[in-house]
């Protein structure tokens, strides 16, 4: 209203006018002098000009600038509001308005903080003038007409919490840390579902399978394929691409957002056309990488971002004071958070989250049908702080905020939506296999073959969604360290891959997927170095006798098909760990030898071969066990006394709960779906609505 715009303009005068008073290179008068009335009028006018110049010249600008790194947009914002403060300070008359160019960026800066406040028309965590700005947004959607022409069918919105497992949300509702999904609970009006990953317990695997129906040959997060001699990273934008392609060549359609969808934050599209921070089309060049559009539509205000940088800075300010703080109290287990960890966290739990909630936002009230976006926060935090820690439970309570925000942005939209909240996987908790025991995995396989151990191993980086996503904003390679296509070791010698607990050993020198029978012969000492270690739980290798086997300690060696009736080192890892390294096993790029880290099932620990107190990846604990909350409207996920396996599943889910909205009917080809390993792996987690799918 015109009532809110002056009491913003006045509150702007108000700012400069004291700003003038305590910045001795930010004047408002002549040399002269002026009376107070003539001071009042310049900085009304400089106000008055500077929030024209914002509401119609920094959308253009910012829309130019989309070609600049993400991150350095973010930057550049503030330099680009002192110059349209420059700007309308020389448009003030007689020349009355003066300020340096430093000076003008800090005043700027503290205008546009304060005229959002003001406004409310930012103010995420202001429920009440947040809804009154939806509110203003709908009813110019219905003197425009465009309320009356959105569709009556319901849209769903689903939204990803990485690396929430179910039984951290469940602890995290009755803790009353996250009231909307408790409320929702609560109420009945959503329903709270676990469901069980593959082998491979990590984003890129699931999401994925979730987004495309296919993780077939996913093996973990990150592996070597000895038929291309190149690296896999999941959350490298060239793999996701390759990936990506791969699954849309499998299942032979698109993804689960082909029609009228939208993509946020994600490592996959989905097959989506509106994308914003999506992985798998950050590596194009040109107009086909939409991915970064979405900055345009956060930054096109400039006091969005000052009010993400504020945030931005007390989340470094945050995360230095609370690993200070570990390590004084001397906490264990605890990984190192020094470096750009301070600032890669506040990209993750602010930057991103800020874009992507902005997105989804844009999205609804767009109308669109269907909409998937990924909020990493919890996950990075996890990682270094732990999942049950107080670090990772104000990251969920910020998130729960989100949810909020989302809701009521759901009771404006020109149509009705249903929020669906899902996770990727959960994390295990753990000290690092580092830490316990002195030396890496990679250093315990080259003592095996016998090679050279360095004295300082190279650490692994955690390969957390947040590190990649700062990479691509500032379009550097997101390769780090033996990431890189082509291994640079020498071919003799092994290649040893991380994903959380999990590590894959290959050998680029030989061309196919060795026996236990060539390894031996070629280092005897190898697996049984590896089999008997305290840290390892078991090992996948091809025996020419027997086929795939499982082998642990004391000798234990037990062929897949035997593995339900003698788990052996199987036991501790739950019923249906034979079923998930069945299919693993059947991948074509499962490498030379798969090491599953020791599990403590009485604890739930597991022991990362990364540089993770918090860590998914592999099989043991909570990182198998995400969540699927829904609302009671759809139909069960599965029938009562079955179970959802594998992401794949979930992808049919949400397929049919599409169309159960009347939402995108994105056609299925399933003679091209991937064929079941076993009988029994599929038989309980199939309902009859998925397979009528």
């Amino acid at each position: 209203m015109w009532w809110r715009s002056i009491a913003v303009w006045a509150v702007s005068t108000v700012t400069m006018l004291v700003l003038a008073g305590i910045l001795p290179d930010f004047q408002l008068q002549s040399d002269n002098g002026d009376s107070a009335t003539r001071i009042a009028l310049t900085a009304a006018l400089g106000a008055g000009a500077f929030g024209i110049l914002s509401a119609l010249v920094w959308p253009l600008l910012v829309r130019a600038l989309l070609l600049v790194p993400a991150l350095v947009l973010g930057l550049v914002v503030f330099f680009l509001n002192g110059g349209l403060l420059i700007f309308a300070l020389a448009l003030v008359p007689d020349g009355r308005g003066e300020a340096n160019p430093e000076t003008a960026v800090v005043v700027a800066a503290v205008m546009s903080a304060v005229a959002s406040a003001t406004g409310g028309a930012l103010a995420v965590r202001d429920d009440d003038a947040y809804r009154r700005r939806l509110y203003r947004l709908a009813d110019r959607r219905r003197r425009r007409g465009i309320a009356g022409a959105g569709p009556s069918t319901p849209g769903t919105v689903f939204l990803q919490l990485d690396g929430v497992g179910h039984d951290v949300l469940r602890d995290a509702v009755d803790l009353g840390v996250m009231p909307t999904v408790g409320a929702w609970l609560g109420a009945g009006t959503h329903r709270l579902t676990p469901w069980r990953t593959d082998w491979s317990s990590q984003t890129g695997a699931s999401q994925l399978g979730i987004l495309h129906g296919s993780n077939y040959d996913v093996p973990a997060f990150r592996w070597y394929e000895k038929d291309t001699r190149e690296i896999q990273v999941s959350n490298r934008p060239t793999s996701a691409a390759e990936l990506q392609r791969r699954a849309i060549e499998h299942t032979g359609d698109g993804g689960l957002l082909t029609l009228d969808g939208a993509s946020r934050g994600n490592l996959f599209s989905g097959g989506a056309e509106q994308v914003a921070l999506v992985l798998s089309v950050a590596a194009r060049r040109g107009k086909e990488n939409r991915s970064r559009a979405g900055y345009f539509a956060y930054f096109s205000d400039p006091a969005n971002a000052v009010r993400t940088a504020l945030s931005f800075v007390a989340e470094v300010g945050r995360e230095i004071g609370q690993s200070t703080r570990a390590r004084l109290t001397r906490q264990r287990p605890r990984v190192g958070r020094g470096g750009l960890y301070p600032f890669i966290r506040a990209f993750a739990t602010v930057v991103e989250r800020d874009v992507v909630v902005a997105a989804v936002i844009g999205d609804m009230l767009a109308g669109r049908s269907a909409v998937y976006a990924d909020l990493v926060a919890y996950d990075e935090v996890a990682h270094h702080s732990g999942p049950v820690s107080r670090d990772a439970e104000k990251v969920l309570a910020r998130l729960d905020r989100s949810l909020a925000l989302i809701a009521k942005v759901a009771e404006h939209a020109p149509r009705p939506y249903r929020i669906v909240v899902l996770s990727d996987h959960g994390q295990s908790p753990g000290e690092t296999f580092r830490a316990r025991y002195g030396l890496g995995l990679q250093d315990l396989v080259r003592a095996g073959c016998g090679l050279p151990v360095p004295r300082r191993a190279r650490r692994t980086h955690s390969g957390a969604e947040a590190r990649a996503a700062v990479r691509a904003a500032l379009r550097r390679p997101v390769e780090e360290g033996g990431e890189k296509h082509r291994p640079a070791s020498r071919r003799s010698e092994p290649i040893v891959l991380a994903s959380g607990n999990l590590g894959l050993v290959s050998f680029p020198d030989v061309p196919h997927r060795m026996s236990k029978e060539e390894i031996d012969a070629r280092h005897p000492a190898l697996l049984p170095t590896l089999a008997n270690h305290p840290g390892v739980g078991f090992l996948l290798v091809r025996s020419e006798e027997h086929g795939a086997v499982v082998l642990g300690a004391r000798g234990a060696e037990i062929p897949l098909a035997d593995l339900d009736e003698r788990p052996g080192p199987l036991a501790d890892f739950g019923a249906h760990a034979a079923d998930a390294i069945r299919r693993t096993d059947s991948f074509p790029h499962t490498a030379d030898i798969m090491v599953n880290s020791w599990y403590d099932p009485a604890e739930g620990e597991v022991l990362a071969f990364e540089e993770q107190i918090g860590s998914h990846g592999g099989l043991g604990g909570a990182q198998g066990h995400p969540f699927l909350l829904a609302p009671e409207v759809f139909s069960p996920p599965v029938a009562n006394g079955a179970e959802l396996v594998g992401a794949q599943q979930v992808h049919h889910v949400l397929r049919r709960w599409l169309r159960e909205g009347s939402g995108p009917q994105v056609p299925l080809d399933e003679s091209r779906h991937e064929p079941a390993p076993d009988a029994s792996f599929t038989a309980a987690t199939v309902t009859p609505q998925d397979k009528s799918a």
